[in-house]
């Protein structure tokens, strides 16, 4: 399983908490890259609820709280 955060954003509004085949139902319909349903079909199969995306990457919520995307702000700052 490999996660970045460009991909973590495409689970950013998954309806939290849910099951492997919610978060699938969702990646499928929100047009997500198959790197991101490649991972969740890597998921141990199991009813059990996931909380967020803290539980599937743990180091996730080290990354929310970088600046790890371009912002567009920044640049008109600079003109």
């Amino acid at each position: 399983m490999f996660w970045t955060p460009e991909l973590a954003k495409f689970l950013e509004d998954a309806p939290w908490p849910a099951t492997k085949e919610e978060l699938l139902d969702y990646a499928n319909r929100n047009g997500s890259p198959m790197q991101v349903l490649d991972n969740l079909i890597e998921l141990d199969d199991t009813d059990e609820l996931i909380e967020g995306m803290e539980d599937l990457w743990p180091e996730y919520e080290d990354m929310a709280n970088e600046e790890y995307f371009y912002n567009d702000d920044e640049e008109e700052q600079y003109f």
